[in-house]
């Protein structure tokens, strides 16, 4: 029993990553489509933002991608999106 409870815990750790790893390549198209229709933001806003995306493309190839996910989600709430 402990085995099997073992191997459940291990593949919903792998499908949780797996899920994460879909994501970041679809929130980067989200902000990249933002950033293209020119948002209202201040300069220092505009920086943070497209310092959060190319921080959240290098986490993503690097295989972090909860962090990914969170950086992402810091960018697109600047630019509004959901």
């Amino acid at each position: 029993m402990k085995l099997h409870t073992a191997i459940l815990a291990t593949s919903l750790a792998l499908a949780s990553s797996a899920a994460f790893a879909f994501h970041c390549p679809a929130d980067m198209k989200k902000i990249d489509a933002a950033l293209a229709s020119n948002p209202k933001l201040s300069a220092a806003q505009m920086t943070e933002v497209k310092k959060e995306r190319a921080d959240g493309e290098a986490l993503h190839k690097a295989g972090k991608h909860k962090e990914s996910v969170e950086t992402l989600a810091k960018a697109m709430k600047t630019l509004n999106i959901k």
